[in-house]
């Protein structure tokens, strides 16, 4: 599970995946003392339990931690923690795709953020047809799904809730762009194809979510998995 609260990422592993200690600048147990200001760089934290969750969360929520990259919790009570996690907000679903065509990458410009289309499903509404619905709405271009991709959790605050954004996403090809544009009332204000070299110039000016989902994409292709 990779959820996103202020922009970082915040991911679950069970006690049996691959985790090498290398990839962390701080390794950390669960009842270890710390403060925020231990928290710089990628964080890994072993036997993570309900009460440190509940702390990492609040601290992700309240202070600007300017200095950690992303945070990793390695349990063996992996959907114990899920629930927990989940039960402190409200799930909005949503869906939506990595257009690909000719080995380029849709990418729109909304509010100043590079990003991917995507959107909230109607209620009862089928994920695929949702997420192949917001797509084609937001960029006017026809589309086919190829794959599932990684599904993001994202949190926010809104009217006083706290809000956790479940995005199911979809790779898909682009049958027809004849006509594509950006979708103005949804404030996209451009809609561009960009090689794998240009998308990775603008991640930085992405939400870490999207670039997430993208590197996941990129990783594949170089691997041959996609």
């Amino acid at each position: 599970m990779n959820v996103f609260i202020n922009d970082i990422p915040l991911i679950l592993k069970k006690s049996n995946e691959k985790v090498y200690r290398h990839h962390y600048d701080v390794v950390m147990d669960a009842d270890d003392h710390f403060s925020s200001k231990d928290l710089v760089g990628d964080v890994l934290f072993r036997d993570a339990d309900i009460p440190l969750i509940d702390k990492l969360v609040r601290l992700m929520e309240v202070k600007k931690l300017k200095k950690l990259s992303s945070l990793t919790l390695v349990t063996a009570k992996k959907k114990k923690l899920i629930l927990h996690l989940k039960d402190q907000f409200k799930i909005i679903k949503a869906a939506g795709g990595l257009v690909v065509k000719e080995g380029k990458i849709l990418m729109i410009y909304r509010l100043g953020t590079w990003d991917l289309p995507k959107g909230k499903l109607n209620k009862k509404e089928d994920v695929e047809e949702g997420a192949l619905r917001e797509v084609e709405e937001e960029c006017n271009i026809k589309v086919e799904i190829l794959d599932k991709l990684p599904k993001t959790w994202h949190s926010y605050a809104y009217k006083g809730n706290k809000i956790l954004k479940k995005t199911t996403w979809y790779l898909m090809n682009c049958t027809d762009d004849s006509l594509m544009k950006p979708q103005a009332e949804e404030f996209i204000e451009e809609v561009r194809w960009m090689t794998p070299e240009e998308v990775l110039e603008v991640l930085p000016k992405a939400y870490t979510s999207i670039s997430f989902v993208i590197r996941h994409y990129l990783q594949s292709l170089k691997s041959g998995k996609v």
